[in-house]
């Protein structure tokens, strides 16, 4: 059985190993956009133009005051205890929180739309009910990588708070994502409760809702960066990713066939791998990390790459993960029921099942995934066992987790690998 098991996580450390190769490798980064001839965080920055017409910074690498590190000292992985379950104390996490009320005022009391209070009525509930739940960890990203990247006299009580309104933005983002995401799939529930198109039976409408959630974002970073010399590159990292995400959910609903009968030779790794990074990596590790490095005035093209790279392999392993608890997870604990296998998509689960399954099986996959029947549902959750996949995602989450602290620990940029190992820690074992 063991043998078995190991094929299955041979195709992760094949495509984590290609990532590592990526890291010595010179790349384009997305969101690394510069500026002409300005002060960025109290340094004179001089730029050239590149073949794109868009002007680069000529700065030296990222060098952080007290993270000095030799490779020398590396040994070989091995598990150990994750650094903490959240992103942050539960003071700092009180502190993200004392914001959001202001966040709600400043989008629907300042002046704003005096004149359709039913509206900025709705506009609030909306905001209360799916932007203030969850576990917050993408907007308290940017706040807690600020607080370690950003020089210490940038430290200000101000600039945190500024950090934090990013942080909401990012949450704002994911928020917009969640509501037509349930819509598409068919989802009930969500941070446990009802998927917000079936509040009160809202139905379609809830798309309108998702789009004003995305917009009113924009609005709030007009109003707190516009003046910053980050806001176009704060702008173009928001929209790049959006588009990135969008083209991912796209190639998640191809796979699936819009629920039709599946076509399973679509199901392979290289097409996960795709979904998990343009569906989830981008907006969940890579947008949270690259704005709190443009705040804190960390703008060579090397750093991001690098710290990029890192940031794909973290976000595929969050969504294998997320795929197991999709299928095997607490709902009390998750907050959602899950409905990959009704839907029929492309997952980690399914597509390693079909690399291993016998004729037999595969017929009887064919005939019950992608069914809303409760029955064909269940017999695909007892194939999977029968596969031993609660085995094989343990020796998976286990060797990826050491694959991905190795990489960490060689970043040469100068990154403190600190701030990658306190979000390592906080995905292994996760279990919502």
């Amino acid at each position: 059985m063991l043998g078995t098991v190991r094929k299955c996580v041979v195709v992760a450390q094949t495509s984590l190993q290609e990532v590592r190769r990526n890291i010595l490798r010179t790349a384009t980064v997305i969101g690394s956009c510069q500026f002409t001839d300005t002060k960025y965080n109290g340094t004179k920055l001089s730029s050239t133009i590149n073949g794109s017409g868009r002007p680069v910074y000529q700065r030296k690498l990222y060098r952080p005051r007290s993270h000095a590190r030799s490779l020398s000292t590396l040994s070989t992985p091995t598990i150990s205890l994750p650094v903490s379950g959240t992103v942050s104390t539960k003071d700092e996490n009180q502190d993200f929180m004392s914001v959001f009320p202001d966040i709600v005022r400043d989008l629907t009391e300042t002046g704003r739309h005096l004149d359709i209070p039913d509206a900025t009525k709705w506009f609030e509930k909306l905001l209360q009910y799916n932007v203030s739940g969850g576990k917050k960890n993408r907007g308290l990203t940017v706040v807690y990588a600020y607080r370690m990247l950003a020089a210490k006299e940038e430290l200000t009580p101000e600039n945190i708070r500024l950090s934090q309104i990013m942080g909401w933005c990012v949450e704002m983002l994911q928020a917009h994502f969640l509501v037509l995401d349930d819509i598409i799939d068919g989802s009930v529930s969500r941070r446990g409760q009802p998927c917000w198109y079936l509040y009160k039976n809202i139905g379609p409408a809830a798309i309108n809702d998702g789009l004003l959630l995305e917009q009113s974002l924009y609005q709030l970073l007009r109003r707190y960066f516009r003046d910053k010399p980050y806001y176009a590159c704060v702008l173009e990292l928001f929209h790049d990713t959006t588009f990135n995400t969008v083209m991912g959910e796209t190639f998640d609903i191809l796979a699936s066939h819009f629920g039709k009968k599946q076509v399973f030779e679509k199901f392979t790794m290289d097409r996960y791998n795709s979904i998990a990074k343009y569906k989830t990596a981008y907006y969940s590790f890579i947008l949270p990390f690259a704005l709190s490095m443009h705040m804190a005035g960390i703008m060579d093209e090397e750093s991001h790459r690098q710290a990029k790279t890192i940031l794909l392999e973290m976000g595929q392993f969050y969504q294998v993960q997320d795929d197991y608890l999709d299928c095997f997870g607490d709902p009390e604990v998750t907050g959602k029921i899950g409905t990959d296998i009704e839907d029929g998509k492309c997952t980690w689960l399914a597509v390693v099942a079909l690399q291993r399954a016998s004729p037999e099986q595969k017929a009887l996959l064919a005939d019950c995934y992608g069914s809303k029947d409760p029955e064909k549902v269940a017999a695909v959750k007892e194939l999977y066992r029968q596969l031993g996949f609660h085995s094989t995602f343990a020796t998976y989450e286990d060797e990826t987790y050491n694959i991905i602290r190795t990489h960490i620990q060689q970043l040469s940029c100068g990154l403190p690998p600190k701030l990658f190992l306190k979000f390592m820690g906080m995905l292994y074992k996760r279990e919502r």
